[in-house]
């Protein structure tokens, strides 16, 4: 097929569906896996939670990583069926809207969009040392924290506002130097100042000893958890994308393999080139990352590396942005919340949503800001977006498996014929594991109880605001888009 072939044939399936696009389909299969790839980001994920999860579990907390792998390769392949049938810009939301209802899409899209303002903030909080290190600033207060984050997160909303060439572009980038940087220095890492053996993989170093160790694993598996989501930003843009409905499902699994392939490689090579692991799990030692590349690159090659570390983050921070700020205009577009005026409003010169774009630049930017009045604020932070995704993921499950048992019968280029309502289980089973993960106290008998449940209440936070929001305004109830569309009605069904 030509290209116009392939416009005119992504036009009519978008048609088919209710909508007409003002997004320009500029967005190639790869600079899509990259959009998944930077928003996963194997280095800011790993380099945001390592400390804290080497001190919970000590270095078999490497295994997270595989398990977590594992599971969300289910709900991939669950959303890759979705997407396929559903191209439309915006991922979970429009993708509840038409396995279930109104309703339900909006309060997935909701948690989803709370998640994203607080991963964007987890990501630019956690950027925040090493843009502190890579920058020569001795004293990292709390204040430097906060400007060093404002600043990766404006940086990020400029490129966005670039338009979706800037934002391929950066995303390109964004993989190879992540890539390129996570597998040079894994491999000096390994070669040169690896200190201790693969056996320690299985050797806890005494983590937990005063408590289960079961649980300080589950504390541990924000690692796995918080590294294996960005897969679903492959279709948050699926009308910028050229048959979204065959490269997206590809760009998602690609996403897993070769995310998860690389965030693992970046843990290992840390974990054995750890000197002295006890002291990180005593809390002597609070960045073993930045120690771990000071002994093997030196003052001056640690910043180098530091450097590539920071376009990483910051790569990440444009791809979290440009999927927030898609869902935003979804919302928008189907007059589905207060201010959607604004929201679906579109600029034909740079073809991007702005104020959907300055919504997903400021939220974070307040998170941030209030992180001031938090301690231990990255876990936190961390662990409320984890959970928030998580929550938002497994509504849309839970919508495809309900839709399945109703008698959907997925129709895109992208099937998984009589594997699907297993598919469908297993990811739903996962999916509850690494909810009860997240929601587990952080502290322990000295914490106070609201600081140690803070991410599951801050979870129940989220859905009775959108609950209250949903009964005192509801705006779901106005929206004349399509919806409930996977499910065959009786009428369907006679014929």
């Amino acid at each position: 097929m030509t290209a116009t072939d392939i416009h005119d044939e992504d036009a009519a399936h978008l048609a088919s569906l209710g909508y007409s696009t003002e997004f320009r389909r500029d967005m190639s299969a790869w600079a899509n896996f990259s959009l998944g790839f930077t928003y996963l980001s194997p280095v800011a994920g790993v380099y945001t939670v390592f400390g804290f999860a080497l001190m919970m579990a000590g270095p078999p907390m490497i295994w997270t990583l595989v398990i977590a792998g594992v599971g969300q390769l289910f709900v991939a392949l669950v959303f890759s069926e979705i997407v396929a049938q559903y191209p439309v810009a915006g991922g979970v939301y429009p993708w509840a809207r038409r396995l279930w209802g109104k309703e339900w899409a909006w309060l997935t899209g909701w948690v989803y969009m709370c998640a994203l303002f607080a991963t964007i903030a987890a990501v630019s909080y956690g950027s925040a040392p090493y843009v502190a290190a890579a920058f020569g600033i001795g004293n990292v207060s709390v204040n430097v924290i906060v400007l060093c984050a404002l600043a990766v997160l404006t940086l990020a909303t400029v490129v966005n506002f670039l338009g979706t060439k800037a934002l391929s572009l950066a995303a390109m980038l964004g993989f190879l130097a992540e890539l390129s940087g996570a597998l040079v220095v894994g491999l000096w890492l390994l070669i040169a100042h690896r200190e201790h053996g693969l056996g320690i993989l299985v050797d806890s170093f005494g983590a937990a000893s005063n408590g289960s160790y079961f649980w300080a694993f589950a504390a541990a598996a924000l690692l796995g958890i918080y590294q294996y989501y960005g897969f679903e930003a492959c279709g948050d843009v699926a009308e910028e994308v050229p048959s979204p409905g065959t490269l997206i499902p590809k760009a998602m699994r690609r996403t897993i393999y070769i995310g998860g392939a690389a965030a693992t490689w970046v843990t290992l090579a840390l974990v054995l080139a750890v000197t002295d692991i006890p002291a990180v799990i005593a809390g002597r030692d609070t960045t073993p990352v930045e120690t771990v590349l000071n002994q093997a690159f030196g003052h001056t090659g640690a910043r180098v590396v530091l450097f590539v570390v920071l376009l990483s983050f910051l790569s990440c921070v444009i791809s979290l942005q440009a999927a927030a700020s898609r869902l935003a205009f979804s919302y928008g577009r189907d007059d589905m919340i207060m201010g959607s005026s604004l929201l679906k409003r579109f600029s034909a010169a740079r073809h991007i949503p702005p104020y959907a774009l300055l919504l997903a630049g400021a939220v974070p930017a307040l998170i941030v800001i209030g992180s001031k009045i938090s301690t231990n604020a990255t876990a936190k932070i961390v662990g409320f977006a984890a959970l928030g995704v998580y929550l938002g993921f497994q509504m849309v499950v839970i919508a495809a498996l309900r839709a399945r048992l109703k008698g959907w019968h997925p129709a895109g280029k992208f099937q998984l014929g009589r594997w699907g309502l297993l598919v469908n289980i297993l990811a739903l089973t996962w999916g509850i594991i690494g909810i009860i993960c997240l929601v587990r106290p952080l502290g322990g008998p000295d914490v106070a109880w609201y600081d140690n449940w803070s991410v599951g209440l801050s979870g129940l936070i989220v859905i009775a605001i959108g609950l209250v929001y949903q009964a005192v305004h509801p705006t779901a109830g106005r929206s004349t888009a399509p919806y409930d569309t996977a499910i065959p009605k009786a009428a369907d069904a006679r014929h």
